[in-house]
C-alpha cells in the first residue's frame, strides 16, 4: 500500500498539483489535511476521475478540514470531536485487510507559547492530551498520519535554539508529542529512515523569497504506526519538489509504502 499525506491548504485552490501527484506518485491512499471546504461542497467528481473513487471527507467552511481518498473500498469511516469544539480535524478509514488509518490535523496553537493569554495554544495542549489518554487505550493495528504540528526533535527544525521559543518547537509542545508518543509506543516511521541526527523537513514558509535555498524548514508532517505494524515500512519519502510545484502548499506530501 502506497500512502501519502499532505497538507494541502485547500484542496480547490490546489487540484491541477493534487492531480500532477497522484498521476506522478500513484498513492493507494491519499490522505489531505487543511482542506478548508464543506462536505457538500468537496470536489468528489474530481477524486473519481483521478481513480480515487472511495472518500472519507470531514470538512468545515473556509477552516480546517480532513480528507482520505482510496483506490480501494472504505468499509467504514469514523471522526471523533476533539476538545468538544466541533472542528474538522479528524477522519478515520477501514479498509478491508489494512489497519485503521487516522487522518489528523492538529491546531497549530497561534504565535505565543502560553496557554494563559492564548487561547489557541491551550487548545493545541488540550487536544495533545486527548490524543494521549485515546493512544492509552487504542486497540488494533493503526497508521495515525497527518499535519500534527509539533516538530519534535532537534534536527526537525532549520536551527533548534532559534526555534525554542516558536510555537511548533516549543519544549511544552515537544514534551507533549513526546508523551503522546510513548502513550501508544507509536512507531516513527520517517525517522525509522532518515536518522535523527540528519535534517528533516516537510514544511516551509511562504515568507521565505526562495525556500529552497534559505532551507529553513520544519518537520511538521507525520506517519506513525502502531508497534505491532513495526518494519511494515519499506519506503519513505518527502516529495521535496512538490513545494516548488505552481501555487504550492506550504507543505510537502510525505509518503510511505507498506508491505503487509
Amino acid at each position: 500500500m502506497r500512502l501519502i499525506t499532505w497538507n494541502i491548504n485547500s484542496v480547490r485552490a490546489r487540484l491541477p498539483i493534487v492531480e500532477q501527484l497522484v498521476k506522478e506518485y500513484q498513492p493507494d491512499v491519499l490522505c489531505l489535511q487543511e482542506t478548508k471546504v464543506q462536505d457538500h461542497m468537496f470536489p468528489q467528481g474530481f477524486f473519481e476521475d483521478l481513480g480515487l473513487p472511495h472518500l472519507a471527507i470531514h470538512g468545515q467552511k473556509s477552516h480546517h478540514g480532513v480528507a482520505t481518498a482510496s483506490k480501494l473500498p472504505i468499509g467504514d469511516s469514523f471522526q471523533i470531536d476533539w476538545c468538544e469544539k466541533g472542528d474538522a480535524r479528524h477522519v478515520a478509514v477501514k479498509i478491508d485487510g489494512m489497519p485503521t488509518i487516522h487522518n489528523f490535523y492538529v491546531p497549530a496553537g497561534g504565535d505565543e507559547p502560553d496557554p494563559e493569554i492564548n487561547d489557541k495554544f491551550a487548545h493545541k495542549l488540550q487536544f495533545l492530551d486527548e490524543m494521549t489518554k485515546w493512544s492509552e487505550s487504542l486497540e488494533g493495528d493503526s497508521i495515525l498520519v497527518g499535519d500534527l504540528n509539533i516538530a519534535p526533535y532537534e534536527d526537525d527544525v532549520w536551527d533548534h535554539k532559534k526555534l525554542l521559543k516558536v510555537v511548533s518547537h516549543t519544549p511544552v509542545e515537544v514534551d507533549a508529542m513526546l508523551k503522546l508518543m510513548d502513550a501508544h509506543d507509536w512507531q516513527d516511521i520517517m525517522r525509522d529512515f532518515v536518522p535523527r541526527n540528519e535534517k528533516l523537513y516537510s514544511w516551509w514558509s511562504y515568507r521565505a523569497r526562495d525556500w529552497s535555498a534559505a532551507d529553513k524548514g520544519r518537520r511538521l508532517d507525520h506517519v506513525w504506526t502502531s508497534p505491532t505494524l513495526k518494519g511494515k515500512a519499506v519506503h519513505m519519502e518527502v516529495i521535496r519538489d512538490a513545494r516548488g510545484w505552481e501555487k504550492p502548499s506550504d507543505h510537502a506530501p510525505v509518503l510511505v509504502d507498506f508491505k503487509f
